[in-house]
């Protein structure tokens, strides 16, 4: 929905508030961006581990840039709020490639983008944030850029040092054009209230079942909460508990009960746009 992205690039970026954390059901297609919008979504953000997986890859850098653009597309193409595309690493060898992802990510509707670190250098992703913002400038987009550090999520250096190592990365990614700090696999409530405190962007992590409610991350500080790919993997469990059940005892497993009426699902796209 490439037209309304300069209003929604506006609201994207007002969505990030601790009065009221801006809260993503991660989606991975379009039908499952339908089900989250139609479920109260005030934006979707894509699970780049979902998206992986119906493309029949595994996540990490592994999908091709034309087929995560193309789901990146499809999804904002469906819905009629903001989108932001997780593009991993950024679908390029170099921060000229990532410029060009983020081009595209644009013209396919999206209005902000997730990018991480991972193992790599710091300065290797700050490069890579800079790119993003000289082309989201090129194209005249307010584009909201989340950068992801995966120090906590990946056990990266000695843990007694590694909540300065994962501020010291913050500031570097806010310095070179970050609008916001993703830190995923944090859960403990002082630590969350830590890294809120100290940074100067609004603050996103990674929740699910055993992690602070919604209202108690705002509390903490939190201005954006995702569930990842949470959501996927609950749907590709039920499908196996229900092939399982099928090709186990021949019987029909609990999702099966509990799944969405087709009519439902079909009329979401008979009124889509």
């Amino acid at each position: 929905m490439t037209s309304n992205a300069p209003h929604g690039s506006a609201l994207f970026r007002s969505l990030h508030t601790t009065t009221r954390p801006l809260a993503l059901a991660n989606a991975w297609d379009a039908a499952s961006a339908r089900i989250v919008e139609a479920a109260g979504a005030p934006a979707i953000a894509t699970t780049s581990a979902g998206v992986a997986w119906s493309l029949g890859a595994p996540d990490g850098d592994r999908v091709s840039r034309d087929l995560a653009l193309d789901a990146v597309a499809r999804i904002a193409a469906a819905v009629t709020v903001p989108v932001s595309a997780d593009i991993e690493g950024g679908h390029g060898r170099s921060p000229e490639e990532v410029g060009d992802t983020v081009t595209r990510v644009l013209e396919a509707g999206a209005v902000g983008v997730n990018i991480e670190d991972g193992t790599r250098p710091p300065g290797t992703l700050a490069a890579r944030i800079e790119a993003a913002r000289a082309a989201a400038g090129r194209a005249g987009a307010d584009l909201f850029v989340n950068a992801r550090v995966d120090t906590y999520l990946l056990g990266l250096g000695d843990p007694v040092d590694r909540l300065r190592e994962t501020l010291a990365r913050a500031r570097t990614y806010v310095d070179a054009g970050a609008d916001g700090v993703f830190v995923p696999g944090v859960t403990d409530p002082d630590l969350i209230g830590s890294l809120a405190e100290a940074l100067t962007v609004p603050l996103n992590v990674m929740a699910g079942p055993g992690a602070p409610s919604v209202p108690e991350l705002a509390a903490l500080g939190v201005a954006r909460v995702s569930l990842g790919s949470g959501i996927a993997q609950s749907a590709y469990a039920a499908a196996r508990d229900a092939a399982r059940d099928l090709y186990g005892e021949g019987g029909y497993a609990p999702s099966l009960r509990q799944a969405l009426d087709y009519t439902e699902i079909n009329d979401l796209f008979d009124t889509a746009g």
